[in-house]
């Protein structure tokens, strides 16, 4: 294993033991200008992060969600310390911490880390893995078997996306709101089929384009573009890609449309 991704497997795991302390504790939580949620627990665990970063990567540079961004060599580390504060906050267990790192904008391996449930997730060059057990995309050829995962119903609505998922809703087996980075993680090991956020930041794609790609499967925009900086995502297995990409192609939203 490079020796790298062992050090960010070790230290996210570390960062886990701080994020228990506080998960379904009494804590504060505020609301940042665009009114998502952060918490003590977020603020340590990317210091924790950052400081082990500054000390062993001297020169590398850190993007994380809570503080501003370090400029580095060329190297990148993305960090979020806790994906699905949401969750966190309302005590659902399906948050986690993401670790990923870039050279020149390229995700070279990430990791993603889900202390209430005892996963760590991760993926390089060498494949993708959960708990040491090497994981795979989904072989599924039919919508109609499918598991379709989104991050959130408003956020899917308030990017006019809502109409285009629905549609492909209908032809799925069935659809979920495991939303955030366990989503992708689903798609990673072969549990779901497709993840669809249309809202996101380079720290909530980095890790998780790295796990989804390295078991096989492909991470774009909604509308099929390669990459984990385009604002929005999709993870897919290869067998359904197609086909969900010309359904929001095809659905040309204009704007939003009505949340039941």
């Amino acid at each position: 294993m490079d020796p790298q991704l062992e050090w960010a497997i070790a230290n996210i795991r570390e960062a886990g033991k701080i994020a228990m302390k506080y998960f379904r504790q009494s804590f504060e939580v505020n609301l940042k200008s665009d009114d998502s949620p952060v918490t003590n627990a977020d603020k340590e665990i990317e210091s924790f992060l950052r400081e082990k970063i500054s000390v062993d990567f001297a020169d590398h540079g850190i993007l994380g969600e809570e503080f501003a961004e370090k400029p580095g060599s060329g190297q990148r580390w993305v960090i979020d310390p806790i994906d699905g504060t949401k969750s966190f906050v309302y005590g659902v267990p399906l948050f986690g911490i993401l670790l990923g790192r870039e050279e020149g904008g390229t995700p070279l391996f990430g990791v993603a880390h889900f202390p209430a449930l005892g996963e760590t997730y991760w993926g390089s060059g060498d494949g993708a893995f959960l708990n040491g057990a090497r994981i795979q995309v989904s072989n599924k050829t039919d919508l109609g078997t499918s598991l379709l995962l989104m991050g959130s119903l408003k956020a899917m609505d308030a990017h006019g996306r809502l109409d285009a998922f629905t549609r492909l809703a209908r032809s799925a087996y069935a659809t979920r709101n495991w939303g955030d980075a366990y989503g992708y993680c689903l798609v990673a090991r072969g549990d779901a089929e497709a993840m669809f956020d249309p809202f996101v930041a380079v720290w909530d794609t980095c890790a998780v384009a790295a796990i989804v790609t390295a078991a096989g499967g492909s991470f774009t925009d909604l509308d099929g573009h390669p990459g984990h900086t385009h604002g929005q995502a999709l993870a897919c297995a290869p067998g359904v890609l197609s086909e969900i990409i010309a359904a929001m192609r095809a659905a040309n939203d204009t704007g939003p449309g009505n949340v039941p």
